[in-house]
Protein backbone atom coordinates (compact mmCIF):
# COMPACT_ATOMS: atom_id res chain seq x y z
CA UNK A 1 0.00 0.00 0.00
CA UNK A 2 2.29 2.72 1.27
CA UNK A 3 4.33 3.78 -1.67
CA UNK A 4 2.52 1.81 -4.32
CA UNK A 5 -1.13 2.45 -4.34
CA UNK A 6 -0.67 5.00 -1.12
CA UNK A 7 1.52 8.28 -1.04
CA UNK A 8 4.11 8.01 1.54
CA UNK A 9 5.27 11.34 1.84
CA UNK A 10 8.01 10.88 4.48
CA UNK A 11 5.12 9.13 7.07
CA UNK A 12 7.29 6.15 7.65
CA UNK A 13 10.01 7.88 8.42
CA UNK A 14 8.01 10.27 11.30
CA UNK A 15 6.59 7.38 12.73
CA UNK A 16 9.76 5.71 12.97
CA UNK A 17 11.12 8.81 14.88
CA UNK A 18 8.69 9.16 17.27
CA UNK A 19 8.39 5.54 17.98
CA UNK A 20 12.17 4.93 18.34
CA UNK A 21 12.14 8.45 20.27
CA UNK A 22 10.00 6.36 23.12
CA UNK A 23 12.67 3.72 23.59
CA UNK A 24 15.13 6.52 24.11
CA UNK A 25 17.24 7.02 20.77
CA UNK A 26 17.06 10.13 19.14
CA UNK A 27 18.28 12.03 15.78
CA UNK A 28 21.47 13.51 16.68
CA UNK A 29 22.06 9.90 18.79
CA UNK A 30 25.26 7.63 17.31
CA UNK A 31 22.96 5.32 16.59
CA UNK A 32 20.03 6.70 15.06
CA UNK A 33 21.40 7.27 11.51
CA UNK A 34 22.33 3.41 11.14
CA UNK A 35 18.99 2.84 12.42
CA UNK A 36 16.93 4.85 10.10
CA UNK A 37 19.30 3.64 7.17
CA UNK A 38 17.46 0.26 8.00
CA UNK A 39 14.34 1.18 8.01
CA UNK A 40 14.82 2.35 4.53
CA UNK A 41 16.71 -0.65 2.97
CA UNK A 42 13.94 -2.89 4.43
CA UNK A 43 10.40 -1.21 3.61
CA UNK A 44 7.96 -3.08 3.13
CA UNK A 45 8.91 -5.59 5.71
CA UNK A 46 7.00 -6.62 8.35
CA UNK A 47 7.09 -3.56 10.62
CA UNK A 48 7.45 -5.81 14.12
CA UNK A 49 10.72 -7.22 12.19
CA UNK A 50 12.28 -4.60 12.03
CA UNK A 51 12.03 -3.23 15.19
CA UNK A 52 13.16 -6.60 16.51
CA UNK A 53 16.39 -6.20 14.29
CA UNK A 54 16.58 -2.35 15.36
CA UNK A 55 16.19 -3.26 19.38
CA UNK A 56 18.61 -6.29 19.78
CA UNK A 57 16.21 -9.32 19.91
CA UNK A 58 14.44 -7.80 22.72
CA UNK A 59 10.73 -8.66 22.37
CA UNK A 60 9.38 -6.48 24.63
CA UNK A 61 10.72 -3.71 23.53
CA UNK A 62 10.58 -4.29 19.87
CA UNK A 63 6.58 -4.86 20.92
CA UNK A 64 6.70 -1.45 22.78
CA UNK A 65 8.42 0.54 19.27
CA UNK A 66 6.16 -1.38 17.27
CA UNK A 67 2.98 -0.15 19.34
CA UNK A 68 4.35 3.44 19.37
CA UNK A 69 5.40 2.94 15.73
CA UNK A 70 1.37 2.09 14.50
CA UNK A 71 0.04 4.86 16.73
CA UNK A 72 2.36 7.73 15.49
CA UNK A 73 1.71 6.78 12.31
CA UNK A 74 -2.21 6.35 12.84
CA UNK A 75 -1.98 10.04 14.41
CA UNK A 76 -0.91 11.17 10.79
CA UNK A 77 -3.11 9.02 9.00
CA UNK A 78 -6.32 10.71 11.21
CA UNK A 79 -4.74 14.46 10.67
CA UNK A 80 -5.06 14.20 6.80
CA UNK A 81 -1.60 13.08 5.71
CA UNK A 82 -2.29 10.06 3.75
CA UNK A 83 -3.59 10.64 0.04
CA UNK A 84 -3.67 7.87 -2.76
CA UNK A 85 -0.82 7.63 -5.74
CA UNK A 86 -2.51 9.41 -8.50
CA UNK A 87 -4.55 7.00 -10.28
CA UNK A 88 -4.77 3.91 -8.33
CA UNK A 89 -7.99 3.64 -7.63
CA UNK A 90 -8.63 4.27 -11.18
CA UNK A 91 -5.99 1.07 -11.66
CA UNK A 92 -7.90 -0.79 -9.40
CA UNK A 93 -11.44 -0.19 -10.75
CA UNK A 94 -10.04 -0.90 -14.39
CA UNK A 95 -8.57 -4.27 -13.59
CA UNK A 96 -11.44 -5.43 -11.59
CA UNK A 97 -13.97 -4.61 -14.17
CA UNK A 98 -11.90 -6.58 -16.68
CA UNK A 99 -12.03 -9.84 -13.78
CA UNK A 100 -8.92 -9.19 -12.46
CA UNK A 101 -9.26 -9.91 -8.91
CA UNK A 102 -7.36 -7.35 -6.80
CA UNK A 103 -5.45 -7.50 -3.46
CA UNK A 104 -3.80 -5.10 -1.47
CA UNK A 105 -1.29 -6.02 0.88
CA UNK A 106 0.90 -4.58 3.33
CA UNK A 107 3.63 -4.38 6.25
CA UNK A 108 1.68 -2.90 8.37
CA UNK A 109 -0.69 -3.70 11.48
CA UNK A 110 -4.27 -4.82 10.48
CA UNK A 111 -5.35 -1.42 12.61
CA UNK A 112 -3.13 0.73 10.63
CA UNK A 113 -4.32 -0.32 7.16
CA UNK A 114 -7.93 -0.30 8.07
CA UNK A 115 -7.11 3.67 9.29
CA UNK A 116 -5.82 4.22 5.84
CA UNK A 117 -8.71 2.18 4.07
CA UNK A 118 -11.20 4.70 5.92
CA UNK A 119 -9.20 7.37 5.49
CA UNK A 120 -9.05 7.15 1.67
CA UNK A 121 -12.95 5.43 1.42
CA UNK A 122 -11.56 2.27 0.03
CA UNK A 123 -12.65 -0.23 3.12
CA UNK A 124 -14.26 -1.98 -0.34
CA UNK A 125 -12.02 -1.07 -3.40
CA UNK A 126 -10.29 -4.54 -2.90
CA UNK A 127 -11.38 -8.08 -3.18
CA UNK A 128 -9.36 -8.31 -0.41
CA UNK A 129 -6.96 -6.78 1.84
CA UNK A 130 -4.10 -8.57 3.68
CA UNK A 131 -1.55 -7.68 6.59
CA UNK A 132 1.79 -10.33 7.73
CA UNK A 133 0.07 -11.16 10.70
CA UNK A 134 -3.27 -12.71 8.82
CA UNK A 135 -0.62 -14.43 6.35
CA UNK A 136 1.91 -15.96 8.55
CA UNK A 137 4.65 -14.23 7.88
CA UNK A 138 5.62 -10.33 6.16
CA UNK A 139 7.82 -9.58 3.20
CA UNK A 140 10.20 -10.74 2.09
CA UNK A 141 8.50 -14.22 2.61
CA UNK A 142 5.81 -15.25 0.03
CA UNK A 143 3.18 -15.87 2.56
CA UNK A 144 1.00 -12.66 1.61
CA UNK A 145 1.04 -13.55 -2.32
CA UNK A 146 0.07 -17.41 -0.77
CA UNK A 147 -2.28 -16.42 1.05
CA UNK A 148 -4.26 -14.12 -1.30
CA UNK A 149 -3.86 -16.73 -3.55
CA UNK A 150 -5.68 -19.52 -1.25
CA UNK A 151 -8.48 -16.52 0.06
CA UNK A 152 -9.20 -15.76 -3.18
CA UNK A 153 -9.27 -19.29 -4.79
CA UNK A 154 -7.25 -18.63 -7.47
CA UNK A 155 -5.80 -22.35 -9.62
CA UNK A 156 -2.56 -20.95 -10.30
CA UNK A 157 0.17 -18.60 -8.93
CA UNK A 158 1.56 -18.01 -12.05
CA UNK A 159 -0.99 -15.87 -13.08
CA UNK A 160 -0.37 -13.52 -10.57
CA UNK A 161 1.14 -10.24 -10.94
CA UNK A 162 2.61 -8.42 -8.25
CA UNK A 163 3.09 -4.90 -8.09
CA UNK A 164 5.31 -3.20 -5.02
CA UNK A 165 7.94 -0.08 -4.44
CA UNK A 166 10.60 -2.06 -2.49
CA UNK A 167 12.86 -5.04 -2.97
CA UNK A 168 10.99 -6.58 -0.59
CA UNK A 169 7.91 -6.47 -2.70
CA UNK A 170 9.74 -7.79 -5.46
CA UNK A 171 11.39 -10.79 -3.23
CA UNK A 172 8.07 -11.76 -2.32
CA UNK A 173 6.73 -11.57 -5.78
CA UNK A 174 9.43 -13.71 -7.29
CA UNK A 175 9.83 -16.31 -4.19
CA UNK A 176 5.84 -16.75 -4.02
CA UNK A 177 6.05 -18.07 -8.02
CA UNK A 178 4.14 -15.08 -9.65
CA UNK A 179 4.77 -14.68 -13.55
CA UNK A 180 5.03 -10.47 -13.45
CA UNK A 181 6.78 -9.25 -10.38
CA UNK A 182 7.09 -5.38 -11.07
CA UNK A 183 8.50 -2.88 -8.86
CA UNK A 184 6.87 0.72 -9.13
CA UNK A 185 8.96 3.94 -8.86
CA UNK A 186 6.54 6.17 -6.53
CA UNK A 187 7.76 4.72 -3.12
CA UNK A 188 10.95 3.58 -1.34
CA UNK A 189 13.61 2.25 -4.02
CA UNK A 190 14.98 3.21 -7.26
CA UNK A 191 14.95 1.57 -10.75
CA UNK A 192 18.43 -0.02 -9.82
CA UNK A 193 17.81 -1.89 -6.71
CA UNK A 194 14.20 -2.90 -8.00
CA UNK A 195 16.08 -4.31 -11.14
CA UNK A 196 19.06 -6.37 -8.91
CA UNK A 197 16.08 -7.12 -6.78
CA UNK A 198 14.93 -9.17 -9.86
CA UNK A 199 11.68 -7.45 -11.15
CA UNK A 200 10.08 -8.30 -14.18
CA UNK A 201 9.19 -4.85 -15.19
CA UNK A 202 9.84 -1.49 -13.39
CA UNK A 203 7.20 1.23 -14.21
CA UNK A 204 6.92 4.72 -13.31
CA UNK A 205 3.78 4.26 -11.47
CA UNK A 206 0.80 0.89 -10.82
CA UNK A 207 -1.27 2.75 -13.27
CA UNK A 208 0.99 1.51 -15.51
CA UNK A 209 0.44 -1.77 -14.33
CA UNK A 210 -2.80 -2.92 -16.40
CA UNK A 211 -0.66 -2.43 -19.53
CA UNK A 212 1.89 -5.32 -18.29
CA UNK A 213 -1.39 -7.36 -17.14
CA UNK A 214 -3.38 -7.54 -20.45
CA UNK A 215 -0.35 -7.62 -22.11
CA UNK A 216 0.91 -11.07 -20.48
CA UNK A 217 -2.81 -12.29 -20.61
CA UNK A 218 -2.97 -12.32 -24.70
Amino acid sequence: MAGTTVQDGGLVERAFTAAIGEQGVHPGDPVYDDMLAHVRATMGESKISVFRHLLGGDEARAQAGNAAFEHAYGELVAEGHCAPIPGAADVIERLRTAGVKVALTTGFSRATADRILAALGWQDIADLTLVPAEAGRGRPYPDLVLTTVMRLGLDDVRAVATAGDTTYDVQCGLRAGARIVTGVLTGAHDAEALHAAGATHVLDSVRDLPDITFAERR
